[in-house]
């Protein structure tokens, strides 16, 4: 009786579990149905819902995904001055759509800068430190938008076969996982503000000079653990893979050759880079392209989209991001205007300038500025240094030609009028002027023709306080160096109250500011090898920083459509 009673019991469980599995079945089938019908479409979907879930992500999720028209466009224009474009603008995105993430760390941190740029003028930017994550997505465009698009020409689609599919599908895993990671250090780099300072034996940021030392230390460190430079190798030098070395211009071959020599931040495989170098030099093409005299810009702006239009062919990558994770490097005067050839290269890409005037399109958000640097022998030998504060004698100096229309305006006012204001357009025979620039405290840095000058790095070298004198310009890395601790910003309209603003800061007060100058000088020095944070690596950091403001969601729409 026990056996048949266990038997019945076994058997009524049997039954129970039948019913059970039936139901579950039927639950179920819906589901699978679904979820077969999503993967076939999966395509469609955007990436960056996805990547939003992913446990590496650190919080940040698709419903923080806010519509940019009016928060990203009244942020850009409020913070980067009359005549700057919003950061990534719709009209500009073609074939793409913008979408901007504001996390409460970032308002928090937008508001502290704020606090500390309460005196600035309206043309200072604000530091790019609190992350304007863009994510980038393709959606149709109308077929007059397609016309534009340089990198969707029917060649280069024509061409795109089944292994080409196959091998962006490959890319795609690459990249979450590459966004990935970059998520991981922006939530570090936020985090750093209000922890301990990050150990390095070789230099430790501290101070004023910086609008946070310890979140730009740690962005710094995150750089190095991770930053990968991807340089295309289409090009013959001397337009590409070349640049001058020595002279004015030198920082754009000097950043070409160092980039290219480099075994940290390059690597061979594109699908492990961050950002993508563009490696032309405007001087070159200055040189080799332009025609003498004839200002016509037609061949160099050629060039240009020539070889855009090659690597978008070649390539996956421009077209993935529409240019958003590519960067061009340019110190001659030109290059904002070289950058103009391809629309989607001045609005999209991250452009390293030393003409960095937001007046002709500079956008802080996006753009990065660097400094001209006049190697006349290709090094900084004999450049560096000079006398301690007490043994400078002279208020302020300037020697310089009348080039553009704020030095006429200083000419007029101070050319050889008083002992203390030595402003020259020629310096008198036998006076070297690197010697005036040594026994001065305070050196005079006005715009030529363009905002830039090579006398801010001048200054640093010979331990003398900067003065700029210009209208929109955005000094190098301020997205990390608070320049109103050790420089003087003046306005045009101040140049004839020149003396009476430099006579006005006490002693003390000189003092800091020429020791803080002393101490970022490292930041702006040309080595060879680069050394860390030089002037190689800080543009680096710049990019690097610009890079984390984006986010790049891969879709085959880039390739098929």
């Amino acid at each position: 009786m026990g056996d048949n009673y266990n038997y019945g019991s076994r058997k009524g469980h049997a039954w129970r579990f039948s019913s059970s599995s039936i139901k579950l079945l039927l639950f179920m089938t819906p589901l699978i149905l679904v979820s077969g019908f999503v993967a076939i479409l999966g395509p469609k979907f955007s990436s960056w819902k996805f990547l939003s879930g992913h446990p590496l992500l650190m919080g940040f999720s698709a419903a923080d995904s806010l519509d940019s028209s009016a928060p990203a466009s009244s942020h850009a224009k409020e913070n980067n001055g009359s005549g700057v474009l919003d950061l990534l603008p719709k009209e500009a995105m073609v074939g793409m759509e913008v979408r901007v993430h504001y996390a409460e760390e970032k308002k928090a941190l937008a508001d502290e800068y704020s606090a500390l740029n309460s005196s600035s003028s309206p043309s200072t930017p604000p530091p790019v430190l609190d992350f304007q994550a863009v994510d980038v997505q393709e959606h149709n465009a109308s077929e007059e938008e397609k016309d534009l698009e340089i990198s969707r020409n029917e060649t280069t689609i024509a061409s795109m076969d089944l292994s080409i599919k196959t091998r962006h599908e490959k890319e795609h895993s690459s990249l979450e996982r590459l966004e990935a990671a970059l998520q991981i250090a922006r939530a570090a780099i936020k985090d750093a503000k209000f922890g301990n300072q990050s150990r390095d034996p070789e230099y430790v940021p501290m101070g004023p000079m910086y609008w946070n030392s310890k979140v730009f230390h740690r962005s710094y460190l995150e750089m190095e653990k991770q930053f990968k430079v991807f340089v295309y190798e289409e090009g013959e030098p001397p337009v590409f893979h070349n640049g001058p070395c020595k002279s004015i211009y030198s920082m754009e071959g000097n950043f070409i050759h160092r980039m290219e020599m480099d075994d940290q931040f390059r690597t061979k495989d594109p699908n492990k880079a961050h950002v993508y170098f563009l490696p032309f030099s405007v001087a070159m093409m200055v040189q080799f392209v332009y025609v003498h005299n004839s200002h016509d810009f037609g061949p160099i702006r050629r060039t240009v989209r020539d070889y855009v239009s090659l690597i978008a062919g070649k390539y996956p990558f421009w077209n993935r991001s529409v240019g958003a994770d590519h960067f061009m490097l340019a110190c001659h005067d030109w290059g904002p205007e070289t950058s103009f050839a391809i629309p989607y290269l001045e609005k999209n890409s991250i452009r390293a300038l030393c003409n960095a005037n937001t007046s002709e399109r500079f956008n802080p958000m996006k753009d990065v500025s660097f400094p001209e640097i006049n190697l006349q022998t290709g090094t900084t030998r004999g450049l560096i240094g000079g006398p301690s504060p007490s043994r400078r004698s002279i208020l302020a100096f300037f020697a310089g030609g009348v080039h553009g229309p704020i030095r006429p305006i200083l000419l007029e006012h101070w050319e050889d009028k008083d002992d203390d204001i030595r402003v020259h357009k020629y310096l008198p025979k036998g006076v070297s002027y690197y010697e005036m620039m040594r026994k001065s405290k305070f050196c005079l840095c006005p715009s030529g023709y363009e905002v830039a000058s090579p006398r801010v790095v001048e200054a640093f070298y010979a331990g003398c306080v900067p003065v700029l004198i210009s209208d929109h310009y955005v000094p190098p890395f301020s997205d990390v160096l608070n320049w109103k601790s050790f420089s003087v910003e003046i306005p045009v309209s101040d140049i004839p109250n020149l003396k009476r603003i430099l006579m006005s800061i006490s002693t003390r007060q000189y003092i800091r500011m020429q020791r803080r100058g002393q101490q970022i000088r490292r930041h702006f020095e040309v080595n060879s090898p680069p050394k860390r944070y030089d002037v190689f690596h800080m543009i680096l950091h710049s990019i690097w920083l610009r890079r984390l403001n984006v986010r790049i969601s891969d879709n085959q729409q880039a390739i098929t459509s």
